[in-house]
């Protein structure tokens, strides 16, 4: 592996978030793998003709002190890949908190290891339904939909997050209570300008001192304009560390594709229909809700894990085995299977959030703590039903608990194999001695898809 063979690499925030890039690149026809962790030389090896990697860590879901304890260590690591663009991958509806997924944390140890004049914010994302105007973030209501476009702060899902909800629809002042770094505007009017006006634009909020420079954008033009502003201020001896949603894998890959540096990889084999699928949702989104009510409508056997008992640590063992018993059964029978946390029901969220507090837990300790016990127990629960059944294809559902039941499984890495939905491709697993090495699987966020996506993705494709 030649360090001046990457273009870029990445470090994701959630599971589901990184695999919206991975797929952004590979349909740009950059050859990307994502890890679970900060690859070594040998993983490396494996793999013929990379030009991008990413990690899909964990740190949407950690306090500040242990964000940070994971990303300086993943950044020089990142930094010594010799790649020429390295970016700290976000959800698109820019899901963070002070206390919670600090983004401004993020911001401020990637700006310490990597040392570059600004750090490019870019959360613009056309194609998955984000828009900035005047560094106010709108998005639509489910990925890969018709839903309704919303400002952020009023976005019925969003606005009701359960971890991270959504207060604020101004990028700046969000950040401004998680970093005093200062955050400046290149925004959507200045973007509309010959490409010489939108350089100066930027050029000027460096040289006011912004440490941040958030850009704004509506539509694929933007992208493309905001591209060719970054990678002017790349280079391999001084990578640039840049923030945001896929929209940067987006903006580098339409302007490396206008100068022919790369080509569209338009050829990915039809993913199939599988006879049966197995789904792990620790999503609270009306999105996912929805989705598992339609699949139960097309006779997916559902299974609902007791989070209360999980939540007090009470029996475990046998409430996973129970579960992991029903599932098997149905998938022997040929039936497809969704085994969840209780979505976005009230009564499901306030007895689990009612144990934790009983445990004695502070509310910043309870919001860490969620996605790492249901998205552990999700994932060993799917890695011994595979283990025990024929099912080829596996959906994991939830941004925060994504991460961690990828762990639980013993995933390495994964590589996209086919479109989907945007956002959210069909990939092989790589999982040396696993049950889940070779087998398909989707990870999704909660917000990604309508209300057939299970359906869509049992099928291989949309109706």
């Amino acid at each position: 592996m030649h360090k001046h063979e990457l273009l870029l690499a990445y470090y994701g925030d959630d599971f589901t978030g990184s695999t919206d890039a991975l797929e952004f690149l590979t349909r740009a026809g950059i050859k990307t793998v994502l890890f679970m962790e900060p690859p070594t030389a040998a993983q490396l090896e494996r793999y013929d003709g990379l030009q991008a990697i990413g990690v899909a860590g964990l740190t949407r879901s950690m306090p500040p002190g242990d964000m940070e304890a994971a990303l300086r260590p993943a950044f020089d690591s990142l930094k010594a890949l010799g790649a020429s663009h390295v970016h700290y991958k976000v959800c698109s509806t820019f899901d963070s908190s002070p206390a919670i997924g600090s983004i401004g944390r993020a911001i401020e140890v990637g700006a310490n290891v990597f040392r570059a004049p600004f750090v490019p914010l870019l959360v613009t994302a056309p194609a998955l339904g984000r828009y900035c105007f005047f560094g106010n973030l709108f998005a639509r209501m489910g990925i890969g939909s018709t839903g309704q476009v919303y400002r952020l702060d009023r976005h019925p899902s969003m606005s009701k997050h359960p971890v991270t909800p959504a207060h604020e629809s101004d990028l700046r002042l969000h950040l401004a209570e998680q970093t005093e770094l200062r955050t400046g505007l290149v925004d959507v009017l200045q973007l509309a300008q010959p490409f010489t006006q939108a350089r100066k634009a930027l050029k000027n909020s460096i040289a006011e001192g912004w440490d941040i420079v958030l850009f704004d954008g509506g539509e694929e033009a933007h992208l493309t304009t905001i591209g060719h502003l970054i990678d002017e201020c790349a280079s391999t001896e001084q990578p640039l560390f840049s923030v945001g949603s896929s929209g940067i894998e987006m903006a580098l890959g339409n302007h490396w594709k206008a100068i022919s540096k790369i080509q569209p990889k338009t050829d990915f084999a039809a993913a199939g229909e599988v006879e049966k699928l197995l789904v792990v949702s620790g999503s609270c989104s009306p999105v996912t809700s929805r989705q598992i009510e339609v699949a139960l409508q097309h006779h997916f056997v559902e299974i609902i894990i007791d989070t209360e008992a999980l939540a007090s640590r009470r029996d475990v063992a046998s409430v996973l085995a129970a579960n992991i018993q029903q599932a098997v059964a149905a998938l022997q029978a040929g039936k497809s299977v969704v085994i969840h946390t209780g979505g976005n029901n009230p009564d499901c969220v306030d007895t689990a959030l009612d144990a934790f507090v009983k445990l004695g837990l502070t509310p910043t300790e309870i919001r860490s703590k969620t996605a790492q016990l249901y998205g552990t127990a999700l994932g060993s629960i799917a890695n011994a039903v595979i283990a025990q059944t024929d099912v080829k294809r596996l959906l994991i559902a939830g941004g925060d608990t994504s991460s961690y039941a990828a762990r639980a499984l013993g995933i390495e890495a994964v590589e996209m194999i086919a479109p989907i939905v945007p956002g959210a491709p069909l990939c092989k697993a790589y999982a040396p001695g696993k049950a889940i090495d070779g087998l398909e699987v989707n990870i999704k966020g909660g917000q990604v898809g309508d209300e057939q996506y299970f359906l869509t993705v049992l099928k291989g494709k949309a109706n």
